[in-house]
């Protein structure tokens, strides 16, 4: 199959191919955008990930050229596109509710864009087939979209969106539309449709799982600014700053000082106890942080571990059952909630006649934690 598409060959080059040189955009005295800077390399897969009003829509219209801006420019494999047209710029967006037309079948719909731009009659009919080809939609082109499900319609504006040859895709939200199952299924599917055409792309999202399963690197945007770029790892296990690590995944924050340092290590006090860490560690006594602790790495214990460090009684208050696993919550020292996640293969080997109010030690290792200066 991949004969077919040669002109989306990836290639692997580690220099910039979008750049992002210090773009801002204001809306009257808002300013949405504030002097962001990134390198996107070719062939990635890169999301912006942020909850609403964040500013990453309106970077990704900034990138398409629906929206200029207000300062700084944008680069497209060494070109400068920052004051291009939409229509001139060799990218392609793929919008939240698809825009399929409902008088078109899926084989015009694919068609449409390439109709637009003259392209040649035969080669047109090579490309559409090929796009159906490629999302696996061949013995559906004569259907009209309302005749699909939301996953293949999902598939058709992608094909729409590919069959143009793009240097760059950019998705909006790009499966917002679908249900959870459907949503978790069709991430997958997307990602290896992308990575075997080697298009770089841009996605949007606010969606942390969907940005974690798509991406190969993520920028987490608040109040117009990137906060942390990095990888999907990087950024869950190594957050840079208590946003981060608050909108990235399920964390217990602990507000504390450092109380000890040493050459591998430091102690942070806290009302609900203390901390080991000796994981990127960083400070002075006095110092003012904060500990991030995920509730997967934590274990859970019914007799005391007998540990000076990382270790807290609390009483249970209440679990929910999510299939693969249970999350516990516990009332700690410091009126403050422990939440604890233990598989369910843990939970029917060691914790399965848990009760409520019974009391409870949870410890972890001195690796477990981070301890967030912001």
């Amino acid at each position: 199959m991949l004969s077919n598409f040669l002109y989306f060959s990836k290639v692997t080059d580690p220099s910039s191919y979008l750049r992002i040189d210090h773009i801002s955009k204001r809306f009257g005295n808002t300013l949405a955008v504030n002097d962001v800077s990134l390198d996107i390399a070719r062939g990635e897969i890169f999301a912006l990930l942020g909850s609403s009003g964040c500013g990453k829509s309106t970077l990704l219209r900034v990138l398409s050229g629906f929206e200029s801006p207000s300062q700084g420019s944008v680069w497209l494999d060494g070109v400068n596109v920052t004051h291009l047209p939409p229509y001139e710029r060799p990218m392609n967006m793929m919008f939240q509710s698809y825009a399929l037309f409902p008088h078109m079948n899926v084989w015009d719909n694919v068609a449409f864009g390439l109709r637009r731009d003259g392209v040649a009659k035969d080669e047109l009919h090579q490309r559409v087939e090929n796009m159906l080809q490629l999302v696996q939609l061949q013995k559906f082109a004569s259907r009209r979209p309302h005749q699909l499900s939301g996953g293949q319609q999902q598939r058709v504006a992608l094909a729409r969106s590919l069959a143009k040859r793009p240097q760059l895709l950019m998705l909006d939200e790009p499966l917002g539309a679908l249900d959870k199952k459907l949503r978790e299924q069709t991430q997958v599917e997307l990602v290896n449709i992308i990575k075997q055409v080697g298009v770089t792309c841009v996605m949007v999202t606010h969606d942390q799982d969907e940005a974690m399963t798509m991406a190969d690197r993520i920028a987490v945007m608040s109040e117009g600014s990137f906060l942390q770029v990095g990888t999907p790892n990087a950024v869950y296990e190594n957050p840079n700053c208590r946003f981060v690590a608050d909108f990235v995944g399920n964390v217990n924050l602990f507000d504390g000082q450092v109380s000890q340092t040493g050459t591998d290590h430091v102690v942070v006090s806290s009302a609900s106890g203390d901390f080991r860490v000796s994981h990127g560690i960083a400070g002075h006594v006095g110092m003012p942080v904060s500990i991030a602790l995920r509730p997967e790495k934590v274990l859970l214990s019914l007799t005391d571990p007998q540990k000076q460090h990382n270790v807290m009684p609390g009483v249970l208050e209440d679990w929910s059952y999510f299939g693969s696993y249970t999350s516990y919550s516990l009332r700690v020292e410091g009126h403050q909630r422990l939440k604890v996640s233990v598989t369910n293969i843990d939970r029917e080997q060691n914790h399965q006649n848990l009760e409520e109010g019974q009391r409870l030690w949870a410890h972890w290792g001195d690796n477990a934690m981070v301890m967030l200066t912001q």
